[in-house]
């Protein structure tokens, strides 16, 4: 006996109901806490991209 294939309707309904079981289960202090460390995160990221290239750029033209 085959498995009947999984459509669309069927992930998005699974996907929708286990984020919105997550929000319901992770505090609102928490999402707010990640969110912001991520942006750090991201923030700090680009900065230390940002100098690493005009760090390779003064040592090659030298």
């Amino acid at each position: 006996m085959q498995p009947e294939p999984v459509n669309g309707h069927t992930k998005a309904g699974t996907a929708g109901g286990t984020l919105l079981v997550l929000l319901l289960n992770i505090g609102t202090a928490e999402i707010l806490n990640t969110a912001i460390l991520a942006a750090v995160g991201a923030a700090v990221s680009f900065t230390v991209s940002l100098l690493l290239r005009w760090l390779l750029k003064r040592l090659t033209r030298k």
